[in-house]
């Protein structure tokens, strides 16, 4: 399962990356915005620190205008995939772009009916928001059941993108469900390196090794 990185800063990015973990960013409007700074320029310095593909939202509503701004947004850089919402519009949009080789993620997706349509408009990526659906008394997590069952029953080429991801049992769930990709908060990717009894264990050693008086650097 790829992951990737749901933020727009460029610190919490950079460090993810140094992992040589991080295999994309997905961004959004209220990212941009929480990050203070210019949609182009952080945009631009995001790509050039992940070779991945790194999402960047139009903000159009009618197709003629997403494609204008589309066409704005993957001169950025190379490896830019240009979200679009799950509508009419989004999925004409999401149509022409594909068609042209260009990456699109279709975001805001509920429903596996949605996922079809996308799947159908030929998405790179489909971004079901499985933490929103949980708030609002659904299983996000049948949701990817569902999605993930009628893909693999039509074999299509668009991949699950698990979003709204709110805690590491959503990556777990996700990644025995088959999701392709999960996207998260850095907060979150971090604390799938932590478990008590790892650190209980490197205490224990780090007590032992001390007694010994020994030192691998000589």
């Amino acid at each position: 399962m790829k992951f990737f990185a749901d933020t727009a800063e460029i610190d919490a990015i950079k460090d993810l990356a140094a992992t040589g973990l991080l295999d994309g960013v997905t961004t959004n409007p209220s990212l941009i915005a929480k990050s203070g700074r210019d949609f182009m320029e952080v945009t631009r310095e995001i790509c050039g620190i992940v070779d991945g593909p790194v999402s960047a939202e139009v903000v159009a509503l009618d197709h003629a205008t997403m494609m204008k701004e589309a066409e704005v947004l993957r001169k950025i850089a190379d490896n830019v995939c240009i979200k679009v919402p799950l509508t009419v519009d989004g999925l004409k949009t999401c149509k022409a772009l594909t068609g042209e080789g260009t990456m699109v993620n279709v975001t805001l997706c509920f429903s596996a009916n949605q996922a079809l349509l996308a799947a159908k408009a030929g998405a790179t990526f489909i971004s079901p928001f499985v933490g929103r659906h949980d708030d609002n008394g659904f299983d996000g997590m049948d949701l990817i059941e569902d999605i993930r069952l009628i893909y693999d029953n039509y074999n299509f080429a668009t991949e699950i993108l698990v979003a709204s991801v709110r805690h590491t049992t959503h990556v777990l769930q996700a990644a025995k469900i088959g999701a392709d990709v999960m996207t998260a908060p850095p907060k979150v990717i971090h604390d799938l390196f932590k478990h008590v009894l790892t650190d209980k264990g490197i205490e224990g050693f780090l007590a032992d090794w001390a007694k010994t008086g020994q030192s691998i650097l000589k």
